[in-house]
């Protein structure tokens, strides 16, 4: 998700979709969940379900059954990982149009290629319990945001400039038996801190990596595209309790709070920047009722603050000149299965809910909410398939509308900027175990914070925003 005001934007090229469908399914009880590893963050656990093949079973090897494209390539791919090797990737690719509203009309495409891979150094060197992860990333297409609504939350998670950048390089070494683990080397902060599993379905950045550490951190906060050098403890006393606790380059790409695209400061991905400032995480988890075999349903809760020693721009007075010390922000995130249907390991309806704050003083967005409701599994016979719906509100701080009063004492009728709401519907259709398809629809309230239609006629803001896409995922 990427601040308007600081030019970290992405792009996407749009097809007509049939939403109708969607729109219906979800008006008439759009349920919740996508479960993952074990929380209702993912109501899934990993267990497989009753009626799920045994663990031995040989896999699927037909092109429509198989859970990737390539499959296992002859049986290369099993020997590789058998020997520690493991190569992966995916293609995420977005159609999306701004319907009215906004900037202006029209539709962009954008794409995302990303490579992976891990190595076992167990089975590679005999190091125990160590292992290394990889990835990279090459977006290719234009940002429907940057181009068609200006909206302060990118319609698409893989909104970013276009470019080739490694994204991980980290080892992961487990200590005492398991109870701890430690993670060094370049990674962002958004694959493990602020992150709601059910609501990871959701194609608006807004639902990804929240809007408060996104618009309010330097270069938008070390997230996807931009990873940055870190270490991260995670302590694992209980099989409820998990803490977190990291540090993190505090500017990615070093292009702070300007307004220009941080991208090209860092087009590979490999500078590795160690200079600015710390931005510290203590994230505490709490998991209930994650075992397959628990009477309960599955829930998570989280709560964190995250601190930054970098100087930050001092809304009320000049937002880029002035400089105040430091920043934080506190939050809390709630994942919670409601119904499971019977004789099912992951399937039913799940909540999600995060709240986070921030000063007032030095941030352009003091409070962030979102919430939303998944149901995995809709119909019989589509297990595997998600509906969800899910609402963001972004509240412009209070000192930055004493900013924008400021200006309009020059420019009469100039729009005070005061909140932007993300609301998105989405149906994610399993076409193959490999391949994904997700006509989405968004509406956006107030893009940009509710800024002027134009520099040059800076009396009228920005109209309401309606986007429709679809989203098609494959991993090979």
């Amino acid at each position: 998700m990427k601040n308007v005001f600081r030019g970290k934007r992405r792009h996407f090229r749009a097809a007509g979709l049939a939403l109708g469908a969607t729109a219906t399914l979800l008006s008439g009880g759009l349920q919740a969940a996508r479960a993952e590893d074990a929380a209702p963050e993912t109501p899934a656990a990993e267990a497989p379900a009753a009626d799920a093949p045994a663990a031995d079973a040989p896999k699927p090897t037909g092109f429509w059954e198989r859970d990737r494209l390539t499959g296992d390539w002859g049986g290369v791919r099993d020997d590789l990982e058998d020997a520690g090797i493991k190569l992966g990737g995916n293609e995420i690719s977005d159609g999306l149009m701004n319907v009215s509203g906004g900037l202006r009309r029209g539709a962009t495409y954008q794409g995302q290629t990303e490579l992976d891979l891990d190595l076992d150094l167990e089975k590679l060197v005999g190091w125990t319990g160590a292992t290394v992860h990889i990835s990279a990333l090459q977006v290719h297409g234009r940002s429907l945001t940057t181009n068609k609504t200006d909206a302060l939350l990118t319609s698409s998670s893989i909104d970013s400039d276009r470019g080739t950048r490694l994204l991980d390089l980290y080892l992961d070494q487990p200590l005492f038996d398991g109870v701890a683990s430690l993670r060094i080397g370049q990674a962002g902060s958004d694959e493990e801190f602020m992150i709601s599993k059910v609501a990871t379905p959701f194609v608006n950045a807004a639902f990804g990596f929240p809007g408060v550490p996104s618009l309010d951190l330097p270069s938008a906060g070390p997230e996807s595209p931009f990873a940055t050098p870190m270490a991260r403890l995670k302590l694992m006393p209980t099989d409820q309790w998990t803490v977190l606790i990291a540090a993190f380059n505090g500017d990615p790409t070093g292009g702070g709070f300007s307004p220009k695209d941080p991208a090209p400061l860092d087009p590979s991905g490999t500078s590795f920047r160690t200079d600015g400032g710390v931005l510290g995480f203590v994230e505490a988890q709490y998991a209930v009722n994650q075992d397959k075999d628990a009477e309960g349903l599955p829930a998570t809760y989280k709560l964190g603050v995250w601190a930054q020693s970098s100087r930050f721009p001092n809304q009320h007075i000049d937002p880029y000149t002035e400089k105040l010390n430091g920043d934080f922000s506190l939050y809390a995130i709630a994942d919670q299965m409601l119904w499971r249907r019977p004789d099912t390991k992951d399937e039913g309806i799940s909540i999600f809910a995060r709240i986070m704050g921030a000063p007032d003083d030095r941030n352009l967005i003091s409070l962030y909410a979102d919430g939303g409701v998944a149901f995995k599994g809709p119909f019989e016979g589509r297990s595997d398939d998600i509906a969800g719906l899910a609402i963001g509100y972004s509240k412009i701080s209070d000192s930055t509308r004493i900013y924008d009063e400021t200006l309009r004492q020059t420019t009469p009728g100039r729009p005070i900027r005061d909140y932007e709401i993300d609301m998105e519907a989405t149906y994610q259709y399993a076409v193959t175990p490999w391949w994904q398809l997700q006509p989405d629809l968004q509406y956006i309230v107030h893009p940009g914070g509710n800024i002027a239609a134009s520099e040059k006629f800076p009396h009228g803001a920005l109209g309401d925003a309606v986007v429709a896409g679809v989203r098609t995922t494959i991993t090979f």
